[in-house]
């Protein structure tokens, strides 16, 4: 159905669709027969700032997914449709849409896209069980920071070495010890 064929009063929902599919990270469609609107409104709330859960209508939907340039969702509009438009982080979605789906059943994720690419259902389970970004960076920033000290570890272990052996040199120098440096040898030592 093409958008000449909409009626001009669903133009205006069709474009801010369009946007929200442009604007978006992830788009994730589910199903949502036999939540009650109170679960719906726990689902929306659990889902955090960063993702928009919306009931949608299926062709109006596939119109404005087709705008966006986004096609690989058409076969998923069937039925009782909802997309959850994640702006910010989209593990964090993925997550509270697979802990939201096991405690209430009747919420069924069918696929979506993750920056221009089709993911299935099983892919969506698979990004939920990853860590989040800032887990993700903070354990990058704890690696580069432990291999930064053993860095500075190995750079300095020569160093340190040098300065234990002069001044082994010099207490045995002091106390008269036998194989004392001869004097041009002791001034380039120090």
């Amino acid at each position: 159905m093409a958008r000449e064929q909409v009626a001009p009063d669903k133009i205006a929902a069709v474009e801010e669709m369009t946007e929200k599919f442009r604007n978006s990270n992830a788009a994730v469609v589910t199903a949502y027969t036999g939540l009650t609107v109170a679960q719906l409104k726990e689902l929306r709330r659990s889902l955090g700032e960063n993702t928009q859960y919306r009931v949608v209508k299926n062709t109006l939907t596939k119109i404005a997914a087709n705008e966006a340039g986004i096609n690989q969702l058409d076969d998923l509009f069937q039925g009782s449709s909802a997309v959850a438009f994640v702006t910010g982080d989209p593990v964090a979605a993925a997550k509270g849409l697979r802990d939201f789906a096991k405690d209430n059943p009747a919420l069924v994720i069918k696929g979506g896209v993750l920056d221009g690419k089709a993911l299935s259902a099983d892919d969506f389970k698979k990004l939920a069980d990853l860590e989040s970004r800032e887990v993700l960076l903070a354990k990058l920033a704890g690696g580069m920071k432990a291999s930064m000290a053993k860095a500075a570890a190995t750079f300095q272990a020569p160093l340190s070495k040098f300065v234990r052996t002069a001044d082994a040199l010099r207490d045995k120098r002091e106390q008269g010890g036998a194989g004392t440096p001869a004097p041009a040898e002791a001034e380039a030592a120090e």
